[in-house]
This record gives structure tokens, C-alpha cells and sequence, in this order.
């Protein structure tokens, strides 16, 4: 088998290759979300789905401007 190691080194480089990242996404998680519902705190990624969580969770409230 003169194919047996290069299968195997292949097998090996793309196990590494395709390996998940370590460590967590929670930093990066929390830089990406910059606005939250002052009503039921959800965090949320920009103004306009600020608008869209007012409109469908809040109906009977008014959302917050742009500026706070």
C-alpha cells in the first residue's frame, strides 16, 4: 500500500483544517449588539430592529429616538 501514509497525513491536515475555533464568541456577541429595549431589555443590533421589536412586542408604545 504505497498510498496508506499519504491518506492518513491527509486525513490528519484536514481534521486540523477543519477543526471549530477555540474559545468563545461571546465578546464578539456583545461588541454587535448596541441597543437594547428599555421595556423588556433585549438586546438588539441596531435602531431599526429597535423600530421592527417596538412594532410587533410593544404595539401601544412609542419607540425611543434615535439619539438615546
Amino acid at each position: 500500500m504505497t498510498r496508506g501514509k499519504q491518506k492518513i497525513e491527509a486525513q490528519r491536515r484536514n481534521a486540523e483544517k477543519n477543526q471549530k475555533p477555540k474559545g468563545s464568541q461571546l465578546e464578539a456577541r456583545a461588541v454587535a449588539l448596541k441597543s437594547s429595549c428599555p421595556i423588556c431589555k433585549v438586546q438588539l443590533a441596531n435602531s431599526k430592529q429597535l423600530v421592527d421589536h417596538y412594532a410587533s412586542k410593544h404595539p401601544k408604545e412609542k419607540p425611543p429616538s434615535e439619539s438615546d
